[in-house]
């Protein structure tokens, strides 16, 4: 049977991102994303609703949102959906969780604060990349006379 684990978010931080390395030295960074849904119901009441997820990072990518991403900052996510199980050392009880696993992650908007980073994808938000003005356009260059060209 084919399976596809495949998920796509577009939220805001609800908190800043801290990085962690295990022993072997991977970091690792746990993001929590707040997505939002506007909805009109029934009664035509416009109503909004949001979800927490959970989202976790590995390697180079955990480092990067470790140094970029602020609380409120939105971001866009790919990655696959994880179970996670353990016993409730209190209770007792079997704990589930489910999470995401992030595998890419682009930073949108202008970072906060104006300080830092360049992470941002700073075209999308409407500031350009160089205080100089961009150079005129070339012209299409003109066709080469019969007798220049070679063959």
């Amino acid at each position: 049977m084919a399976s596809f684990n495949k998920v796509i978010l577009l939220g805001n931080l609800t908190r800043d991102p801290e990085v962690r390395y295990t022993p072997k030295g991977t970091a690792v960074t746990d993001l929590g994303l707040a997505v939002n849904r506007t909805y009109t119901a029934d009664n035509g009441e416009k109503r909004e609703e949001v979800t927490f997820v959970d989202v976790t990072f590995w390697g180079r990518t955990a480092e990067v949102a470790g140094e970029y991403l602020k609380k409120g900052r939105p971001v866009f996510v790919e990655g696959r959906l994880q179970l996670d199980s353990w016993d409730d050392k209190q209770s007792g009880q079997k704990r589930t969780k489910l999470k995401v696993i992030g595998e890419n992650m682009q930073m949108l908007g202008a970072p906060r604060g104006g300080g830092g980073g360049g992470g941002g994808d700073e075209e999308s938000s409407g500031g350009s990349r160089s205080s100089k003005p961009a150079p005129p356009p070339k012209a299409a260059p003109s066709a080469p006379d019969e007798d220049e060209i070679p063959f």
